[in-house]
């Protein structure tokens, strides 16, 4: 009975990485060797999963739910550094070099992720070079897009770095509209904003004419102008 138990649990952690972007092309025997050490967890809205400081001895995927990486000053203030959806994953580079975590991360709505281990991927890697360069490319996108926050931080205003937000958001569901994926305090956080600034700023792009905010539905009623907005 619990073997039979023991082999539907793995079937299922193995359905669910094989839904995972960085998962999709492999094989079953690939899929089952990697499920064969990888945890499921069920996380609920607003318990930590791992806080700085703690080993990382693997990495970790969202099948549904969301959560956030933050960063948290001895004062007590937070910075989110990333949210994370569904099919996506977090955890690798800091896997790789063998190091505490450098953030904390918290789930913002009922969530369950997967722990894949360490040395389950490692074996995969050395089994199959395509695989290791898939895992390259995740590294190397997840560090354009930090390039891209440094940017962002360093050169645009605030409107500006809400404005690309907004669109890039859109880009996402609905044509020329968006849904916030988190509450605008933790949007805020993650644009490097106060949430008051972050509210004054939509409240002036909507009498700009350019947003309609309802809520965490935002409509983009001039693309073009977004695009541009002064700052």
């Amino acid at each position: 009975m619990k073997t039979g138990a023991a082999q539907a649990r793995k079937t299922r952690i193995q359905d669910f990485l094989s839904q995972l972007p960085l998962f999709r092309e492999l094989g079953s025997a690939e899929l089952g060797r990697l499920a064969a050490g990888t945890t499921g967890i069920k996380v609920a809205r607003g318990e930590t999963v791992f806080s700085r400081g703690e080993p990382c001895v693997g990495m970790h995927a969202v099948v549904y739910g969301q959560v956030r990486l933050l960063l948290v000053s001895p004062a007590g203030t937070e910075k989110v550094v990333r949210i994370v959806g569904p099919g996506a994953s977090f955890g690798e580079a800091v896997m790789f070099l063998g190091k505490p975590y450098v953030v904390s991360c918290q789930a913002l709505a009922d969530t369950f992720l997967l722990h894949v281990g360490k040395n389950a991927i490692m074996e995969e890697i050395r089994a199959r070079p395509e695989f290791a360069c898939k895992m390259l490319a995740s590294l190397s996108q997840r560090l354009h897009g930090l390039m891209a926050d440094v940017e962002a931080y360093s050169l645009r205003s605030g409107t500006e770095r809400v404005a690309a937000y907004l669109l890039r958001e859109s880009g996402n569901g609905r044509l020329n509209a968006c849904t916030l994926p988190a509450s605008k305090t933790v949007i805020a956080s993650r644009l490097n904003l106060t949430p008051e600034h972050f509210s004054r700023i939509l409240h002036d792009l909507g009498d700009r004419g350019l947003i309609v905010v309802r809520g965490r539905e935002i409509d983009i009623v001039d693309p073009a102008g977004l695009a541009c907005a002064p700052g």
